[in-house]
């Protein structure tokens, strides 16, 4: 690996650990984790008192063959509905290293859309 991709990893890991200190998830308002690939995107409901994840989803269970950012407002939709299943109504968003544009706001319009306060 050259100096370059090291520097890059750690500068990531440097805002994500930014982001997380604001952000603290409970049972009632989980923390909604993002993390985004180049070919693929995964979010989490987190319980941060005791380190349980309340509810995944991913792209790999999207049947619907899309763009990119339609895939990312399904993946959100689907683990809004499983949230309202569990009885959550309300998340904290956690973007982690990534900026809130593209398919990462994408991802928090389509569990918005399903009734989820974040």
């Amino acid at each position: 690996m050259s100096l370059s991709i090291v520097q890059k990893h750690k500068n990531a890991l440097r805002r994500a650990i930014r982001t997380r200190a604001r952000i603290h998830g409970t049972a009632e308002c989980p923390r909604l984790s993002v993390k985004r690939s180049l070919k693929h995107i995964y979010v989490q409901l987190i319980n941060d008192d005791e380190c349980k994840t309340l509810a995944a989803a991913s792209d790999k269970d999207v049947k619907e063959k899309a763009l990119p950012l339609e895939v990312a407002k399904l993946v959100g939709i689907m683990l809004g509905k499983k949230a309202e299943s569990l009885g959550i109504k309300k998340a904290v968003f956690d973007r982690g290293s990534y900026r809130y544009h593209g398919r990462v706001a994408a991802v928090a319009d389509g569990a918005r859309e399903t009734g989820l306060t974040i």
